[in-house]
Formats: C-alpha cells, sequence, structure tokens
C-alpha cells in the first residue's frame, strides 16, 4: 500500500514582534538619553604606555590645551549642578532653571565664573563659536582649584567618595602651566591625580 506523504508547506516567520521590539528599544533609548554639547577644546595627548584606566564615574577633569587655557569638566549632570550652586553662592551669582541645565549638559568649559551667566545664556551655535579664554588658575584668582574643592564636598555628600581627579594636557602644553595646575591641587593635599595619555603602539618584535 503506498505512504500518503504529508503536505509541505513553506516555513514561514512572522516579524512583526521583532519590528515591535526595535521600535521599543529605540523609544526607550531617545527617551532616556542625556544631550550634551560637543567639548569646548579638543587637546593631543602625548603617548605612554600605561594601561591603567580612568574611572568612568565620579571624574574632576582639568584639561589644558596649548593656549595655556585650563577647562573643568566633571561626571554627572545632578553633581554639576549642586557644584554650580556652590560656586554661585561664593560669587554671589544667580542662575537660571534653564542656565544650570545648560550648564549640566557641557561636557566641559574654560570661562571664568563671572561670565558664566552670560555664557549659559548664549545659543547652542554661538556657545560652540565662542572662544573661551580658560578658567583663571593664578595666584590671586584661582578659580580653578575653587571648582575641584566644590565638586569635591558635592561629590563626597553624594558618594561618600570624593572624586578623582584627572589632568589631561595637550602634547604642546606650556610646561609652566601644567606645574602650576599640579601645585595648585598639592597644595590643597591633593597629590593624587590621573594624567590622561594615549596608549603607546609596542613595536612588533621582527621575526
Amino acid at each position: 500500500m503506498p505512504k500518503v506523504k504529508p503536505h509541505r508547506t513553506s516555513p514561514s516567520l512572522d516579524m512583526t514582534p521583532m519590528v515591535d521590539l526595535a521600535f521599543l528599544l529605540v523609544t526607550f533609548f531617545m527617551l532616556t538619553a542625556t544631550p550634551s554639547e560637543d567639548v569646548a577644546v579638543v587637546v593631543d595627548t602625548p603617548s605612554s604606555t600605561s594601561e591603567k584606566q580612568l574611572p568612568e564615574k565620579n571624574v574632576v577633569q582639568l584639561t589644558i590645551d596649548k593656549d595655556k587655557r585650563v577647562f573643568f569638566s566633571m561626571s554627572g549632570q545632578p553633581i554639576k549642578i549642586k557644584t554650580l550652586d556652590q560656586i554661585a553662592g561664593k560669587y554671589n551669582l544667580t542662575f537660571t532653571p534653564a542656565q544650570k541645565q545648560r550648564f549640566a549638559a557641557l561636557p566641559d568649559f574654560g570661562v571664568p565664573v563671572q561670565q558664566l551667566p552670560a555664557y549659559l545664556s548664549l545659543s547652542t551655535e554661538d556657545r560652540k563659536a565662542y572662544k573661551q579664554p580658560g578658567i583663571p588658575y593664578d595666584s590671586l584668582n584661582n578659580q580653578m582649584i575653587e571648582w575641584v574643592m566644590a565638586a569635591r564636598s558635592v561629590s563626597v555628600g553624594q558618594f561618600q567618595q570624593a572624586p578623582y581627579i584627572a589632568i589631561k594636557g595637550d602634547g604642546q602644553a606650556d610646561v609652566p602651566t601644567v606645574k602650576d595646575v599640579i601645585e595648585s591641587l598639592q597644595e590643597k593635599k591633593l597629590n593624587r591625580f590621573y594624567l590622561i595619555t594615549d596608549l603607546e603602539m609596542q613595536p612588533v618584535a621582527s621575526k
């Protein structure tokens, strides 16, 4: 007796759930992403053989460019706003909620605190075009160290831990400027900090 062959159908895959999932993921990332602007200054860091990684959170970074300018940045938007509030109280300045949100979105900045309200009131395009003079760091007006100490105070209260401090200098940065920044930290007993460099490629041994 001949065998009955079952009817074969072409396999099909319903992609509708996958499309729905993709749209849900895109929507999630759009709603949770934090907008930020471009960095104020780009530096070409020197290379080294050190492979030690800088922590990703609770970091205060001082960037020194080849024009002797110092820029300040720190991680965490709520921490940024609280740090700004401390500095504002010290200098009797007032920042609007909109200015605070713009400050929190800045990856870094390099203007004296007295100019900060006007700088934050600029449009995004005007801020990009604005040539920032750098944060004062001389002995008579060392606003740089005031930002560092304010950030430390806020971070200790928030995380029960002082922030990591990193110095990122351009390969052509002025040596006395770097020395002044380090000495300012050391005067406040801040003797441990990271020096950000590019990883130097090891030469390939010839066979």
